[in-house]
């Protein structure tokens, strides 16, 4: 049974290294969040609470940071006439930003503080949504490497993981 586990475990080693497209790595992130809002919503206590959302703006954090030093001046250079979509999804990182810097600062039980989560993951759904309608469907149509940019992505993202 121990050589199954092992076995197991480096199977899926190897499948974190495996190159995955920039977008599917995207996507990921995203199901992610959303997996962390749903549960948030669910959540009764504050420690759960304060646990979620500090795991909500982390990977927020860090996606975010992604997109803007890798995803977003690829895409902008790929489609030179796409510049309205790649600057509204750039405001909507800063008000995100700007929410997450609220919910960092505040604690669970202080007024808005769970408004201020729910109004964040209302955000991100918009966000990703014209990420995956409009966004991302255009970014495949370009001669955009996307799983170079992935493997950019996924090695920045380990970065990024090992310093917040």
């Amino acid at each position: 049974m121990p050589a199954k586990a092992r076995k197991k475990g480096s199977s899926k080693a190897k499948a974190a290294r495996r190159p995955q497209d920039a977008i599917a790595l995207l996507r990921t992130d995203h199901s992610l969040v959303e997996d962390l809002f749903e549960q948030f919503e669910k959540a009764r206590d504050d420690k759960r609470k304060q646990t979620l959302a500090t795991k909500i703006c982390l990977e927020l954090k860090i996606h975010t940071q992604l997109e803007e030093e890798i995803f977003y001046p690829a895409a902008r250079q790929a489609l030179p006439k796409e510049e309205d979509l790649l600057d509204e999804a750039t405001v909507e990182h800063a008000s995100a930003k700007d929410l997450i810097e609220q919910i960092e600062a505040g604690n669970p039980g202080e007024e808005y503080w769970e408004a201020k989560v729910t109004v964040l993951g209302e955000y991100i759904k918009h966000h990703v949504k014209e990420e995956h309608n409009e966004m991302f469907p255009k970014v495949r149509k370009t001669k955009l490497d996307l799983k170079a940019l992935g493997e950019q992505l996924r090695a920045r993202k380990e970065e990024l993981q090992n310093t917040m």
